[in-house]
């Protein structure tokens, strides 16, 4: 298992992004709620995505690699020592890669339980994306959150 406990609070620089920290879930619910067209939405998915730094290769391991998923996408979590975890990953698919965005922000800095508690699903329909993306993502979506729940409960 890969959920190495930092000795403080630094991150991995290869890993660091913006979500949960500068972008919140606030701000992106402000800028969801504003775009009504499905093209609107669609083209922040692509913004946010652009906004999550590539991994690295060497952290896009078969490990990481999430299944069930309709692009490639790697998810790693660092148990930090505050007890919070830091969470990252990475996808080949633009859209994918702005999903995944969107759980970073949700659950960056969070216990696991607090992660835990999290109903991805809810905030998907807050941001009015749950009734718009293909079953096929859809079930993504839940492979990307089932993981994320699987690696924070083991610590």
């Amino acid at each position: 298992m890969n959920n190495n406990k930092m000795s403080d609070n630094t991150q991995n620089p290869a890993t660091i992004h913006p979500f949960g920290d500068e972008i919140t879930l606030d701000s992106l619910l402000i800028d969801f709620q504003k775009s009504k067209a499905w093209e609107d939405k669609y083209r922040l998915l692509i913004q946010l995505s652009r906004k999550l730094p590539a991994l690295p290769d060497e952290l896009k391991t078969t490990e990481k690699e999430i299944k069930g998923c309709e692009n490639r996408v790697w998810l790693g979590v660092e148990l930090k020592a505050n007890d919070k975890y830091h969470v990252y990953g990475d996808s080949d698919g633009r859209i994918v890669k702005g999903l995944l965005t969107i759980i970073l922000t949700a659950v960056e800095n969070k216990t696991a339980q607090e992660i835990a508690d999290i109903d991805m699903l809810a905030i998907f329909d807050q941001l009015g994306l749950a009734n718009q993306i293909s079953q096929s993502r859809t079930d993504g979506v839940n492979a990307i959150i089932a993981r994320l729940k699987s690696l924070t409960s083991q610590s």
